[in-house]
Order: structure tokens, then sequence, then C-alpha cells
């Protein structure tokens, strides 16, 4: 997701329980509109998976026609995603509850003192949150990854029931194909232990400065374009130092599993359940992988989004207002019900 912090219809080219409320700023997508129809606010909440925390944020609607299962990049820090989280339940017309879910051990408190989680063992931690907290559910269940978190969901989708209808990737991040300056530097950072809990230290004394002057320091310097969640979850969260090792050490596992080729068979055969978003010179999610989809799995929909909202589409009010357009007429296509 944020891996540069760590180093109307959408125009598209296309082949086919401790919580707080919060409430997104409007969008100029017609939300005025919207928000007559959905004025839910998005909760964030705690929720001990397998004895694990994660932070939720999360809607429930009064009625819903379908549950959205939303995962995160890396960093995994789930409120970076309010802003999209509230516009995608405003998209969806307040007919689908949504959770997202964060990474274990990427919380603002280090409640599970210091333990380092794999790339492996986060998938299993989403799954473990479907057995937990949505087995009960009456509805159907949608998939929604961004980044690495569209790897999660992905393998999340092998194992799931029946109830799992649908999975839509952001900017995906699906495996190592073409070489890269940022990747390479990122990639030995990660995988030195030693360089790994020296960078983490570094940035968690940032943490010692006044809150004002930190807001100020992430808004002049990575955050210039930030919304005010995006500062926000900077400044809470990545200066925590146990959240920096476990984004570290879970990078570090990412680029070993992502040497693997993709289930390409498995594509095949699910591909009526599954569609992508693509960035443009997104080197996470870059042309060879969009253009690899397009032969191996001619049938998956794909598209590339145009309007300069880059992978950490999430950082911006406008990229998640527009992100989340898409997502929800992806979903509304898939059960045209929704529209109606």
């Amino acid at each position: 997701m944020l891996r540069g912090l760590v180093f109307s219809t959408p125009r598209l080219l296309s082949r086919s329980k401790i919580s707080h409320n919060y409430r997104a700023s409007s969008s100029d997508m017609g939300s005025e509109n919207l928000l007559s129809q959905s004025n839910k606010s998005v909760n964030l909440r705690l929720s001990n998976v397998s004895l694990y925390t994660a932070e939720v944020l999360e809607i429930e609607a009064d009625d819903p026609k379908l549950h959205v299962l939303f995962v995160p990049g890396n960093p995994g820090v789930i409120t970076f995603y309010k802003d999209f989280v509230q516009s995608l339940y405003e998209h969806l017309g307040g007919n689908a509850s949504i959770s997202a879910i964060g990474s274990a051990a990427q919380t603002k408190k280090n409640y599970d003192h210091g333990r380092l989680f794999s790339l492996d063992e986060q998938v299993e931690h989403k799954m473990d949150f479907i057995r937990q907290e949505l087995q009960n559910t009456e509805v159907p269940i949608v998939l929604v990854g961004h980044s690495i978190g569209a790897y999660v969901a992905l393998e999340m989708l092998k194992r799931s029931s029946e109830k799992v209808i649908y999975y839509i990737g952001l900017y995906p991040f699906l495996a190592l194909i073409r070489p890269s300056v940022t990747q390479s530097i990122i990639g030995r950072v990660a995988a030195s232990n030693i360089a790994s809990t020296a960078l983490s230290y570094i940035i968690a004394s940032l943490g010692i400065l006044p809150s004002k002057a930190l807001r100020f320091l992430v808004s002049n310097s990575l955050g210039r374009s930030w919304s005010a969640t995006a500062v926000e979850a900077a400044c809470t969260h990545l200066s925590q130092y146990h959240v920096m090792r476990n984004v570290l050490f879970m990078t570090m596992t990412e680029f070993k599993q992502l040497k693997n080729t993709p289930d390409w068979a498995f594509m095949r055969e699910n591909q009526s359940k599954i569609a992508f978003l693509f960035g443009v010179d997104d080197h996470w999610g870059p042309q060879e992988l969009y253009e690899e989809i397009s032969e191996q799995v001619p049938d998956v929909p794909l598209a590339i989004e145009r309007h300069g909202h880059t992978h950490n589409f999430c950082c911006s009010e406008a990229g998640s207002a527009w992100v989340a357009s898409h997502v929800a007429g992806l979903i509304k296509n898939k059960i045209p019900s929704l529209s109606k």
C-alpha cells in the first residue's frame, strides 16, 4: 500500500469493542445524494482474532444484501482507509455492510507484545476473522484487497466457502516481475534484521515529538497531498516501533513468497469471480502484470485508472472516492439487485 512511506463515470482503459466514530468529508461525486441514502459513519473497533489483536473499520447496513470484507496493503494500518470505506458504503447505497480489517500487530498500541507476523500468517489471520466474525452471516461476501492485500484476498478466495462470490484486486502486488531499484532497496533493508531494526527505531523516534510538530513534519514531507485522515494515521501508527518492525518483517516475507509464479490455473477456474484495477506507472502492480493476466486469464475484467490517484489512492479524499466508485460499480454489475 504505502510503500513510499518506507523507503460520474470513471475514465478507464478496460478490457471488458472499543470504538470511535469517524465521518469522511464529502467529495464532488454526488456525495450529497449518496449521503441522503446512507448517512451512517465508519466505526473503528478492536477485534481479537485467534488471540491476536487487529483494528477493524466497519459500517453495518440495516438490511444488508451482501458483506464486503476489505484487506489493506502494507502498512496494514486500517485507519488509512476510513475515507474509502465511508465512500464505498455510500456508493453501494447503504445496501452492504463493510468490514475492513487491519494487519495483525499493526495497531496503535502494542497489544501483541512485539510479535512479528509473516505474509502467510496475515492470510491465516484474515481467514480466522471470517471464521470467527462472518461465519453466521446470511448474505454473500465480497473480498476486496489493495496492493499485497490483493494477494492476501486472493489466497482467501482459494480457502473460502461458497459464500464468497466475488474478488476485486486494487493496484495488485501479486509477483516480483521486473527489476526495480525501489524494490531492490526495500528488499535489502527488510531482509536485514540489523537494518530493519535500526530503521524502525529511527522512525519510532519521531514519536517523541509533540503531536502538532509531528503532524507538521508529516504534512510537509510525505503527506503534502494527503488528506487529514492519512496524516493522522501516519502520525498515530507509523511512529510506533512495533508497527514498523511488522511492516518490514511482512515485507521480507512478501519478497520471498512473491518470487513464485501466480496461480494462473486457479484464476482461470474462477475468472467469473475475479476483477482487477491497475494504476499507471505502478511498480508494485506494473504493466507487465496487467499484460500477463490478460494472456494467462483472458476473460478476467481488467481496468487501468488514469486519473492520477496512484498506488496510494487511500491517502487522498479524491482517490478514495474514485476507487470506491469503481469498486461499487463492479459489485453492482455482479449483483444487479444492489442497484434497485
